[in-house]
C-alpha cells in the first residue's frame, strides 16, 4: 500500500502541484472581500482538492492513454513515472473525478461551471477521440485549463466571474507554459509522430511562441493593474533569453516550478496587501 501510494503521488507530477493549487490562493485572495473570506470552507475543499486529487486525476489520465508514447520518453525514467499497467492508476483516476462531480453541488452556483470544465478538458486533453494534446493549436489552447481552479475560487468567495482580463491573461499565460514545457519533447515527440504545436513550430519557433503568448499574458494583465504587467513580463524575457542565450531548454524547464511559485506567491501577497489596506 505504501509503495502504491508513493507511486501515485509521484505520478502525480508533485513539483507541479501549485500549478492547480496556486490559482486557487490567487482566486480567494482578489476574490475575497474580507479576510475571514479567505479561511472558509469552500475555498479550503477547492485548496486541497487541487492541489493532490486534480493532479492525480490529470496526470493519471494522461499516463494511461500515453503508455505507449511514453516507453520512448527518457523524462520517464528519471523525472516521472512510467505508467505500465497498474491498476492503481485508474482506480485513482475514477476516485479523483468522482471528488470532483462531487464538489458541483457544494461551491456556489458561480463557482461550478470552472470546475465542470476543468474535469472535461482534463479529460478532452489525452482522451480518444478528442485528444487535444495532439491536435496543435488545440493542445496550447486547452491548457487554458489551469485557469480554471483560480475562476472556480473566485467564483466562490465573489458570488461573481473574475475580470475578462484576468481570465485571457491566465489562459494565455497557460498556453505559453504548456508548449515551453513541450519543446524538451520535440525530439521523442516527433520520432512518436505525434504532434503538438511545439513539434509544429520547432524548438526555435515555439520559443518565439511562448515569449509572444508571455507578452500578451503581460498586456492582459497590465490593463488591470499596470504592477502584475510588470511582473508577468518576466516570463516572455526568460523565453527571450533562453531562444538567445544558447541555454539548454530542458534544463530551464524544471527552473519554472520555482518561478512560478514565487510569482504566485507574489500575487497572493500582492492581493492579501490590496485586501487589508484597501488597494
Amino acid at each position: 500500500m505504501t509503495v502504491t501510494i508513493g507511486y501515485l503521488l509521484k505520478q502525480s507530477r508533485p513539483r507541479f502541484w501549485l500549478y492547480l493549487a496556486g490559482p486557487v490562493l490567487v482566486g480567494v485572495t482578489f476574490g475575497a472581500d474580507r479576510p475571514t473570506a479567505l479561511v472558509g470552507v469552500v475555498p479550503l475543499v477547492l485548496f486541497a482538492y487541487f492541489l493532490v486529487p486534480a493532479n492525480v486525476y490529470l496526470y493519471g489520465v494522461n499516463d494511461v492513454f500515453d503508455r505507449e508514447v511514453d516507453r520512448r520518453n527518457p523524462k520517464k525514467e528519471r523525472r516521472e513515472v512510467r505508467y505500465r499497467g497498474q491498476r492503481a492508476t485508474p482506480l485513482a483516476v475514477i476516485a479523483s473525478l468522482v471528488a470532483g462531480v462531487a464538489l458541483l453541488p457544494l461551491v456556489p452556483r458561480p463557482a461550478a461551471p470552472w470546475i465542470g470544465g476543468f474535469l472535461l478538458l482534463g479529460a478532452a486533453y489525452s482522451v480518444p477521440p478528442v485528444r487535444l494534446k495532439v491536435r496543435p493549436p488545440l493542445d496550447s489552447l486547452s491548457n487554458g485549463l489551469y485557469v480554471l481552479p483560480g475562476g472556480a475560487a473566485y467564483a466562490a468567495v465573489a458570488g461573481g466571474q473574475p475580470p475578462i482580463a484576468a481570465i485571457a491573461g491566465g489562459w494565455l499565460w497557460a498556453m505559453a507554459m504548456h508548449t515551453f514545457s513541450a519543446v524538451p519533447d520535440v525530439g521523442p515527440d516527433r520520432k512518436s509522430g505525434i504532434r503538438t504545436t511545439a513539434t509544429v513550430l520547432g524548438a526555435r519557433g515555439a520559443l518565439v511562441y511562448c515569449a509572444t503568448t508571455w507578452g500578451l499574458a503581460a498586456l492582459a494583465f497590465a490593463t488591470l493593474d499596470w504592477r502584475g504587467g510588470v511582473l508577468l513580463a518576466v516570463y516572455p524575457a526568460l523565453a527571450l533569453w533562453v531562444l538567445t542565450g544558447n541555454v539548454d531548454v530542458g534544463r530551464a524547464y524544471w527552473y519554472f516550478p520555482a518561478i512560478n511559485t514565487a510569482v504566485g506567491a507574489i500575487l497572493t501577497m500582492a492581493g492579501l496587501w490590496g485586501l487589508t489596506h484597501g488597494g
